[in-house]
């Protein structure tokens, strides 16, 4: 994935396209690209149908921007949004913007701010039209940033004894003692599929390899993870039940990987070719 930690990025939210479950998360996976200098939700809060959101808001410090809807069956919030994003595009204070709807009305926005040298990345629902998907740098689907129950992997063997003993029937005074936490608590789960590894997905990957390797037929890992979303822009490890690039190219089996010593401690370089 491409490091862009330093950015500073304007994530404005179409509170009537994405759903207000896991923003943390969410949150979380915008900070992975760059900093969030303006947060702003955009609705009419006079309506029943945005009332989740509003119990999020002023724990992550959202900025909610009240719009009414003019006409019956418009979305007054789209003009809002694109109104405040060209605003903030002239003030020169961002790098780059996170757009959070599933709406394909703003695909004219992000190609306009990609026109303009900025960093678009899009977050939203499967559902998403390709038109929108295709205008940003990255889109990241909202279904592989849910926050799965955390996997026990270890329990102490003091509240194992607790367990099993029965109450006593008289009450017994003891001495208090520490309770030493366990080494391990949970475990997380690997992400859940959103989509299949096909047949255009691995020809994406084999030919990006083959635009990136060497004589001998081998490609740097890193510069393979940053092409791929540049030639599509949801690819995302993810989406296909793996956290990361290297477990999804072993799954497949016409991949070759290589990890080689670079002598420097622990760390090594990883490079793949096809078979």
């Amino acid at each position: 994935m491409e490091t862009t930690i330093d950015l500073r990025l304007a994530v404005l939210i179409d509170a009537d396209n994405v759903p207000y479950s896991n923003v943390r998360g969410m949150l979380e996976e915008i900070a992975k690209y760059g900093t969030p200098t303006f947060k702003r939700i955009y609705a009419d809060w006079t309506k029943p149908t945005v009332a989740g959101w509003k119990t999020v808001l002023l724990e992550n410090a959202i900025t909610p921007i009240q719009q009414y809807s003019y006409t019956t069956g418009k979305n007054a919030t789209d003009s809002a949004m694109i109104i405040d994003a060209m605003d903030i595009l002239y003030t020169g204070r961002v790098d780059g913007f996170c757009i959070v709807s599933s709406d394909s009305d703003f695909t004219r926005l992000a190609t306009r701010l990609r026109e303009a040298g900025m960093k678009v990345f899009g977050i939203g629902e499967k559902k998403t039209p390709t038109p929108f998907i295709s205008a940003c740098n990255k889109f990241i689907y909202l279904e592989i940033l849910k926050k799965n129950e955390v996997v026990p992997v270890l329990v102490s063997s003091v509240s194992k004894t607790r367990s099993r003993r029965k109450t006593p029937a008289k009450p017994v005074e003891i001495p208090a003692k520490p309770v030493k936490e366990p080494d391990v608590i949970a475990a997380a789960p690997e992400p859940e599929a959103i989509g299949k590894v096909n047949k255009e997905v691995i020809k994406m990957i084999a030919d990006s390899i083959n635009d990136l390797a060497d004589e001998s037929g081998w490609a740097f890992l890193g510069e393979l993870g940053n092409l791929l979303p540049k030639k599509q822009a949801d690819f995302d490890p993810r989406n296909y039940g793996f956290k990361k690039l290297v477990p999804l190219l072993k799954s497949i089996d016409l991949f070759e990987i290589d990890e080689r010593e670079t002598g420097k401690g622990n760390f090594k370089l990883v490079y793949v070719r096809v078979k």
